[in-house]
């Protein structure tokens, strides 16, 4: 049994994994062991969750003994990354040689590679420089791209075992110089499926979308042989406002997936109620452990053992939502999700579990409503897009029945992967390329970051596809967004290198960076694209929305609407509980319309789950207007 313990924590976007994460810290620092928590979010929030600056470094924590922290800065990882790797080649190789080796490891995987390399660091000593830690925490980033990250150590050290047998280079280095990493790789796999030193900790809301996430990503990991895993339910209505009909609605509907959970996810748990106020800072830290493993109540009581409402009338609670329903649509918003001469272009971006895959789907079935050719599609890996519709979603646009001006879609990495794979190899042969460079661009696209690079050629195509009066993307997490949608930018060199470089083949070549360039002024027009931040009015989502906002920029592509979402109607705010949230709504609210200097949709917190095309198409009224057009028709 190894002396240094792991915990990571897991589950889909916005569920609270940080705040957990940072709650168990804290807990494990002050009962007197060393603990380190890292994150793996390219979108970190540490630092606020702390309170002070903590970066690429190990940290101490201010006010709690025994607390380090780390954020994984994957730019600088991949400097350091590269420099390791490079570092013997450039004592025994000239300099052209060791360029050349620079311009191959800067395929785009690497920054991916590389900050999981970091990673894998802490579970190789579990420490730096002569520190050790007792316990170290991973605080990671949602489901879809955290399993990806876990699956690299498998993939990679095929990968290099392969490319040792052939051209002797990866995108990520010449396997020669990297064959010490592989057998990191697998001591990292080997530390991950020790029952007695690893548990994964599921933070999961009482909700359908998130069960499912955590269900296909157990069954992920069991695959690798991952097997302890533990849950923490989050964001529980306390039983106390069973008072309040608004919100006993929400506890019905809570308990049924809490119960849901038990039958399904039969692993040890803790629940977690959902706070009048935000977790931030030492002293809130604590006592939100002493309410997660000791089970008192916000107030210090001990908390009840069911969660029932105990009360629930329904008499005035369609009244009570319908009375929130002032229509947030103004000309200025419409002028952002509408067409006008040109095709429209929206993109929903934000902090994972804010809403975007919901009012997305809500924006493209007014748009199909209003008689508009829309296309919704999702580059999220954990999509859910066919959760929130009720409908099947394929990697091939399907009309969705009731709404017949709607196609929906998804971007599948795998599949996508293989077409382009073939369509590469396909055209290197019709140009009469020699056996040994088919055979070595076959070898260069079973890299690992083939399946991200074909990803983002699928999302050009559709991005640039004729036919459609607007496009919808729902889109990943906000770190993972920023990725993808600075690739044009950064990977049409990189494009050029890794396919066409050793074909010479420069009329593909233009016709690539001529399909990137038409991408890149599409995103920077307001006339045909508006990036839409959603969030919910509260500090992280805000900053993180804020920070993406601002990389944009460095592109030259501007905000253009952002969408407060689960915005408490004041008319249900008859508690204590109640209205100090809806205080904290109402002073970021105000922070949000100062930031961002774009138009601001308000969606209310509904009683239920924004799920069906029932409920989509009354939230579109409500928010957009109860027009349908059939000018279009």
């Amino acid at each position: 049994m190894s002396a240094v313990e792991f915990k990571f924590f897991s589950g889909k976007g916005g569920v609270g994994k940080t705040s957990m994460a940072c709650t168990t810290a804290v807990r494990s620092a002050d009962e007197g062991r060393q603990t380190l928590i890292v994150t793996t979010d390219p979108a970190s929030n540490l630092a606020d969750v702390f309170e002070q600056p903590i970066g690429h470094k190990i940290t101490p924590i201010e006010g709690v003994t025994n607390l380090w922290a780390m954020e994984i800065d994957p730019d600088r990882a991949t400097h350091e990354y590269k420099e390791r790797a490079l570092a013997p080649i450039r004592e025994i190789f000239p300099p052209e040689v060791v360029r050349v080796m620079e311009e191959q490891m800067s395929s785009p995987c690497t920054a991916e590679v590389a900050a999981f390399d970091r990673f894998t660091d802490f579970i190789d000593t579990a420490g730096e420089d002569g520190q050790s830690f007792g316990l170290v925490i991973f605080d990671t980033a949602p489901t879809g791209h955290t399993l990806r990250l876990l699956e690299l150590p498998a993939e990679w050290s095929r990968s290099i075992q392969e490319a040792a047998g052939g051209s002797g280079q990866t995108c990520i280095g010449p396997a020669a110089a990297i064959q010490e990493h592989k057998a990191k790789y697998e001591r990292a796999l080997a530390a991950m499926r020790d029952q007695e030193s690893t548990t994964f900790t599921f933070v999961l809301h009482p909700e359908a979308t998130a069960i499912k996430e955590t269900k296909r990503a157990i069954v992920e990991l069991s695959k690798l042989g991952v097997r302890a895993y533990q849950l923490i339910i989050n964001g529980i209505i306390p039983p106390g406002e069973a008072a309040n009909d608004f919100f006993a609605e929400r506890i019905r509907m809570q308990q049924g997936y809490v119960d849901r959970i038990a039958r399904e996810l039969p692993f040890p748990a803790r629940r977690m109620f959902l706070l009048d106020g935000e977790i931030k800072g030492a002293s809130r830290l604590r006592h939100v452990g002493e309410m997660l493993f000791d089970g008192l109540t916000d107030r210090g009581r001990r908390r009840p053992a069911s969660v029932k409402a105990e009360t629930a009338g329904e008499g005035s609670l369609k009244a009570q939502v319908r009375g929130d329903s002032r229509r947030s649509s103004t000309p200025g918003i419409l002028a952002r999700i509408t067409p006008d001469c040109h095709r429209r272009t929206l993109f929903f971006a934000g902090k994972g579990g804010v809403g975007k895959t919901a009012v997305s789907c809500i924006t493209a079935v007014w748009l199909a409503r209003q008689g508009y050719r829309t296309l919704l599609l999702t580059t999220d890996p954990a999509e859910h897009i066919g959760d929130v519709l009720e409908v099947p979603v394929s990697d091939e646009p399907a009309r969705v029945g009731r709404v017949p001006q709607l196609w929906v879609t998804k971007i599948d990495a795998k599949a996508a992967a293989e077409a382009y794979k073939d369509r590469i190899l396909d055209d290197a042969r019709k140009r009469g390329r020699p056996q040994e460079a088919l055979e070595s661009m076959a070898e260069e696209l079973n890299s690992p970051c083939t399946e991200e690079m074909a990803a983002f050629d699928k999302f050009i195509d559709y991005a640039s596809q004729e036919g459609w009066d607007v496009v919808v993307f729902d889109t990943a997490p906000t770190g993972h967004t920023l990725r993808l949608l600075e690739l044009p930018i950064d990977w049409s060199a990189q494009l050029d290198v890794k396919i066409f470089a050793s074909v010479d083949a420069s009329a593909a070549d233009d016709v690539a960076k001529r399909r990137f360039g038409e991408v890149i002024e599409m995103m920077r027009d307001p006339g045909r694209s508006t990036f839409a931040f959603v969030m919910y009015p509260e500090s992280t989502p805000i900053v993180e929305s804020y920070r993406a906002a601002q990389e944009l920029r460095t592109v030259g592509i501007e905000p253009g609407l952002v969408v407060a979402n689960q915005v408490l109607p004041p008319e249900v705010c008859t508690t204590p509980y109640a209205r100090a949230r809806r205080s904290m709504q109402e002073k970021y609210l105000a922070e949000i319309g100062e930031r961002f200097g774009a138009p601001v949709l308000t969606v209310p917190l509904l009683p239920h789950e924004v799920r069906g095309l029932d409920v989509l198409v009354e939230l579109g009224e409500r928010l957009y207007g109860d027009r349908v057009a059939a000018r279009r028709s």
